[in-house]
């Protein structure tokens, strides 16, 4: 095929028409089109709840509106918004972003074998949709060169694939382990300006090949706030933001964008970057006398601060993130830390050129930009006594964050305010069809909302079981454990057990010592994540438990018949949620009943949804938490899938 014809096959309009008012009612017949004759001709069934958010988004979409869109397991809602994106993008001259809660989710959207090649093949319809990763994983020309004679066998496997590859992906050699990609992948902390390899490098390759998308860009959560925070500062300072402009956002999944919102929104200290710099620097021979003095006093204040936040902290076993309880002497502390850095930043770029023969340019620069960084996170945290942001310390490896307060502010100057439109897919965006817990979190002025349940047949797919009373099987109890073990048993494995805790995974593990089981247990704290998951999916007859599981597994077929909540998932002294909490009550809420309940239910609500993942799956859901004749009844109700039979754990046997 010729240039030319590839060129117009790929601009080709999916239908006519000759103005923005045409635009939306032809897009609205082409939907109807699509949804009701041309799937169903591949084998695709009509369902109602999925053209109905097709519609909805159509709407949303064409009206530059903000819209939430709730659609339940297997309603197809990734065609749903796509049918409306791609065309969108073409009149408008713009691509349509769509944001993904992760790496994985990006790649089965526009993969090789992902949604939108699949619809592109239905259509006949060429689709330009181009991916746009974190900047991490791709990989830094100037760092591998200095790092990769290190890697002994590995160099050569490295070396190969550099030779090979174009964007310098990690996907591409996944063989690579963390700890070495650590050391060679793009480092935030390193200025591209003045680098020796600015504009020829794999970042900036991967980044001018998804600027040309004419129709999608597929990007993650985290990537997307990194543009929108950053954008109007690099546009100042004649700097191309990292995405192009484009003319739509669709988060899928977009019940889960506050954290990655919040974290590149603020700034990171992590005392093992801190403690390198200080070994580093303290190596260098002949240094002068000012910068080993400060090194040595940035020594003292880097553990006297973090000695202080530990002392510190909230201990919430079931968070992943864990508050600060604020006081004189941790601002103290604080407040010498950041002066110190102060000065060893001052003392490195006034003396430099003297330390070029012991670190390159490029330690410098990343130096530079860490003590940067934690400076700026240290000056959040001092500024006026803490009150404008949010601290927690990360239980998995120990770093210091600080994160502005109001995202509600910013979201609404970035983009609500920016009159695109931007639509929120998931299947849990509400309690019952009540938006008002999501649309208060992010501060949303009247957002149009639609919601549909599952077009699976839940009540001949689903049984739940409750305790029938308001006292809960006790789960700390014997009774509770040997209830466990039961279940177990009669169901041969093939179960997830959902708990709130690690501490509570620990807990169960420890009672079930005397128990002999003919199937394997696999806990959540003797492995990694996915490759427990895995294991989970092969073999058919085992059993996972663990407090991490509530969403993000897909584990379709026999390997899960049975869901078990141990614990209804209410919410932990998390600093996110307890930002919310404080401001419930500034309002004169009850934020159990206005935070509390509704976080509970919409993580039950996802909890429920790793039970049935296909029309074919059957299986029954157990609860062993209290739930008739409690405040939290109709939000657990609520949260359940709907339609399925409810009966009494008592007789359960």
């Amino acid at each position: 095929m010729c240039a030319l014809c590839t060129i117009n096959t790929r601009v080709k309009e999916p239908f006519d028409y000759s103005n923005r008012e045409d635009f939306q009612v032809k897009l609205v017949d082409w939907i109807g089109d699509v949804l009701y004759d041309i799937l169903p001709e591949h084998g695709y069934e009509v369902r109602d709840e999925q053209i109905f958010t097709a519609f909805q988004i159509a709407d949303a979409v064409c009206s530059k509106k903000v819209h939430l869109a709730e659609a339940g397991l297997g309603t197809g809602k990734t065609f749903a918004y796509l049918l409306s994106a791609i065309p969108y993008a073409r009149f408008s001259g713009k691509p349509v972003v769509i944001a993904c809660a992760s790496t994985a989710l990006q790649e089965q959207l526009a993969g090789d074998a992902g949604d939108i090649k699949t619809l592109s093949r239905l259509l006949g319809l060429e689709i330009d949709a181009r991916m746009a990763k974190d900047s991490r994983q791709y990989i830094c020309d100037v760092r591998v060169n200095e790092n990769l004679e290190e890697f002994d066998m590995m160099s050569d496997e490295i070396n190969q694939w550099l030779n090979k590859t174009k964007l310098g992906e990690r996907s591409e050699i996944s063989t690579v382990p963390d700890r070495i990609w650590k050391r060679i992948g793009w480092n935030e902390s390193m200025s591209c300006d003045i680098c020796m390899n600015r504009g020829y490098c794999k970042l900036v390759k991967a980044r001018e090949y998804y600027r040309l998308a004419r129709d999608l860009i597929i990007v993650d959560h985290e990537t997307f706030f990194n543009d929108l925070w950053t954008r109007e500062e690099r546009l100042a300072n004649g700097q191309l933001p990292i995405l192009p402009n484009y003319s739509a956002v669709i988060f899928d999944e977009g019940h889960k964008i506050l954290l990655p919102a919040a974290m590149q929104a603020g700034q990171q200290i992590n005392k093992e970057e801190i403690d390198n710099i200080v070994f580093t620097l303290g190596e260098i021979q002949g240094a002068r006398d000012s910068l080993v003095s400060v090194t040595a006093a940035m020594e003292q204040a880097s553990y006297d601060f973090f000695e202080e936040l530990n002392r510190s902290v909230i201990i919430a076993e079931s968070s992943e993130r864990l508050s600060i309880r604020k006081n004189e002497t941790l601002q103290k502390t604080a407040k010498v830390f950041r002066k110190t850095l102060d000065h060893l930043h001052l003392e490195m770029q006034i003396e430099q050129e003297l330390y070029i023969e012991s670190l390159s340019a490029n330690q410098i620069q990343a130096y530079e930009g860490q003590i940067e960084r934690a400076i700026m996170a240290l000056d959040r945290f001092c500024r006026n006594n803490s009150t404008d942001m949010i601290a927690w310390i990360d239980r998995g490896d120990g770093s210091f964050w600080v994160v502005p307060r109001n995202l509600n502010e910013m979201l609404n100057r970035h983009l609500f305010q920016k009159e695109l439109p931007v639509i929120f897919t998931s299947a849990t965006l509400s309690n019952e069809g009540d938006f008002d817990y999501f649309i208060r979190r992010l501060g949303l002025k009247e957002p149009s909302k639609s919601t549909v349940e599952s077009p699976f047949d839940l009540e001949k797919q689903v049984v739940v079981y409750l305790p029938q009373s308001s006292h809960s099987l006790e789960v700390k109890s014997t009774h509770g454990i040997e209830k466990l073990v039961s279940l177990l048993n009669n169901n041969e494995g093939r179960a997830l057990v959902l708990t709130n805790s690690m501490e509570e995974v620990r807990k169960i593990r420890k009672r079930l010592e005397g128990y002999q089981f003919p199937f394997d247990i696999l806990w959540e704290d003797k492995g990694e994540r996915g490759h427990l998951v895995r294991r989970f999916k092969e073999e058919e007859f085992s059993v996972l438990i663990g407090a991490n599981f509530w969403e993000g597994i897909d584990v379709p077929g026999d390997a899960l018949t049975l869901l078990i909540v141990w614990q209804l998932p209410f919410p932990a002294l998390d600093p996110l949620i307890e930002v919310q909490r404080k401001e419930a009550r500034e309002q004169g809420l009850d934020p159990v009943i206005t935070v509390d309940y509704p976080e509970m239910g919409l993580k039950l609500k996802q909890g429920c949804g790793r039970l049935i993942r296909t029309e074919e799956d059957k299986g029954a859901i157990v609860v062993l938490d209290s739930v008739i004749g409690t405040p939290w009844e109709k939000v657990v109700m609520g949260a359940l899938p709907f339609g399925a039979e409810i009966r009494g754990i008592e007789g359960l046997e």
